[in-house]
């Protein structure tokens, strides 16, 4: 067998060796790709139904909620054919696994119904904020009030805060001041999350909306 004149260390390894010297003889070589197969997740995991149930005997639970009690499983999977319903493992590491007879196809509709319905129901809680100033007049204060109440009757939580510049940072007890002054304006029902923060730029609370409030 001739080799190829490049050295073999110019090569990562000696598969890679092998399939160049067949190039250069002009020979096909077929690289094999293994495939993996994924471990089962609790989220792609199934259950099993009918005649892919291995025990040979189990507990068994009818259409109606009944216990059965335990039985062959051939006897079980008769029943609800009987009714034509299918037998569906529901507890499988019991002793022996609990099966249910149940229609499997309506079930999964049904749960991926209410899994729509919860999705659609979520709302996505965001935190808005509201920034004020150390010297804010009061037709300014009116349009963030109006701001900030608009923000909580959404539902989201609202980050008021308010920086302090320069000469400003000598008054820190005004600015926090500022910042309660303006929440007792806000009138739709909240609650503040912590106590008034301080922060390298000045202050800031956060509050979310609590229409339970009396």
């Amino acid at each position: 067998m001739q080799f190829p004149s490049t050295p073999p260390y110019f090569y990562k390894n000696n598969s890679e060796l092998f399939f160049e010297t067949r190039k250069q003889q002009g020979l096909k070589t077929i690289r094999k790709r293994f495939r993996f197969k994924p471990r089962q997740t609790a989220a792609t995991q199934q259950f099993r139904i009918n005649e892919y149930i291995r025990t040979p005997r189990v507990s068994v639970i009818d259409d109606e909620g009944n216990k059965l009690g335990e039985m062959n499983t051939i006897d079980a999977l008769s029943l609800a054919r009987e009714k034509e319903l299918d037998l569906v493992e529901v507890s499988p590491k019991a002793q022996p696994p609990v099966c249910k007879i149940m229609d499997y196809g309506k079930q999964q509709y049904k749960q991926s119904k209410q899994q729509r319905l919860a999705k659609a129901k979520q709302k996505t809680v965001e935190t808005k904020g509201v920034r004020l100033g150390f010297r804010t007049d009061d037709h300014d204060l009116g349009i963030k009030k109006d701001q900030t109440e608009k923000f909580l009757k959404k539902g989201h939580k609202v980050k008021i805060e308010i920086i302090l510049r320069g000469r400003e940072k000598a008054h820190q007890d005004i600015g926090q001041e500022n910042i309660k002054k303006f929440l007792t304006k806000i009138e739709f029902p909240y609650k503040t999350e912590e106590h008034i923060k301080r922060f390298p730029g000045g202050f800031n609370v956060i509050i979310t909306p609590n229409p339970n409030q009396e």
